[in-house]
């Protein structure tokens, strides 16, 4: 699929189908996110893939944002592998897992997927219910699979401001 068709054609799908996702597409989408770009290329994203009923059941516990998607990911990362900036005031966690998380996404629609970023939850909260380990942090959840029959963008997805509002030239 055509670059620029990916970036302009995708949306944050809000009503999904129970069709399972395929394999291969899964992989698609996990083989985006394991190839992006990560600083010193640390790689410290750790994807955790729901599909059972009693994990998605938790998703549903925090959010109402799973919007019937028959997988979600958990987007997390490594708090001790991470790049920390010279200051030490930050470090490569959050955006990196956000590049890694991008990606999969755009290649979620690139193989015939949908998806809904969801930052609608208390991390924290999750983390514990997953029994994920201490040193991860969960960065965003990724509903994934195919948008159920009258599903589509919101209607407000279309606006834009204009560049000159977003960039300047120094």
């Amino acid at each position: 699929m055509d670059f620029k068709y990916v970036v302009s054609g995708r949306y944050s799908c809000k009503k999904f189908s129970d069709t399972p996702v395929p394999s291969d597409k899964l992989e698609a989408v996990l083989m985006a996110g394991r190839l992006a770009p990560t600083a010193k290329n640390l790689q410290e994203q750790h994807i955790y893939v729901l599909t059972a009923p009693e994990h998605l059941a938790k998703i549903d516990a925090v959010t109402p944002c799973r919007y019937g998607a028959p997988m979600v990911l958990v987007v997390a990362f490594n708090r001790d592998n991470v790049f920390v900036y010279p200051g030490g005031k930050r470090d490569s966690g959050i955006e990196d897992a956000s590049i890694v998380a991008t990606h999969m996404v755009l290649a979620a629609y690139d193989a015939g997927l949908d998806s809904c970023w969801v930052n609608f939850f208390d991390p924290d909260v999750l983390k514990e219910s997953l029994g994920l380990p201490e040193n991860e942090e969960i960065l965003m959840l990724m509903d994934l699979g195919f948008a159920a029959e009258g599903a589509g963008p919101l209607a407000n997805r279309n606006r834009r401001k204009p560049l000159t509002e977003t960039v300047t030239y120094l």
